[in-house]
């Protein structure tokens, strides 16, 4: 095994003793106004520590809809933003957060921050990205000599994971969780 792989192998291992908890987020698109309309944690151990819907202050685009079958009706009495961030700083505090993507999910609290203007209390210190980890261990080089991004359908697939990508905060957690898992056991 190449020296680099294993190392990136000692990560996830360490990663995983500091029994990190898992974030993902869907939202109302890509563009810097888009904000979050789902957001789950779930913990080292798979369990879910929060699963909810967030009303946006404006309509979820059809293509976003599209996307993760989240509804505009669906969210119409869910929590806003403003009254699920304290529960959710509560879980982030001090924990390591493990995130497929970190840098968009980390953009779409601060633009949901932004949206409801809330105070921006650095919710990312503590994490860490895992498609990144993933794409070093996969190993395939990028046109500019970098790794390579794999998607998270992608990298489950190439790590035999069973559990599908369904485009819903909890279940691409979960599997965000499943891959950094099957990175550090491999040999």
């Amino acid at each position: 095994m190449p020296t680099h792989r294993a190392a990136v192998i000692a990560r996830a291992r360490q990663i995983l003793a500091d029994r990190p908890i898992f974030l993902d987020t869907e939202t109302t698109g890509l563009d810097p106004r888009a904000e979050i309309v789902e957001i789950a944690l779930i913990d080292h151990d798979g369990g879910v520590l929060l699963d909810s819907l967030v009303k946006p202050t404006g309509p979820i685009p059809w293509d976003a809809t599209r996307v993760h079958n989240i509804s505009n009706e669906m969210v119409a009495n869910a929590p806003t933003w403003t009254e699920l961030w304290p529960q959710i700083q509560a879980l982030l505090n001090g924990r390591r957060v493990g995130i497929y993507n970190a840098e968009f999910d980390l953009r779409m609290i601060a633009q949901s921050h932004a949206s409801r203007k809330v105070a921006d209390t650095a919710a990312g210190s503590n994490a860490f990205c895992i498609m990144k980890l993933y794409a070093e261990f996969f190993g395939e080089r990028g046109s500019y000599g970098d790794y390579k991004w794999q998607s998270l359908d992608k990298a489950a697939r190439q790590c035999g994971i069973g559990l599908p990508n369904s485009h819903r905060a909890a279940a691409d957690a979960r599997l965000a969780r499943a891959v950094l898992e099957a990175i550090s056991k491999a040999a």
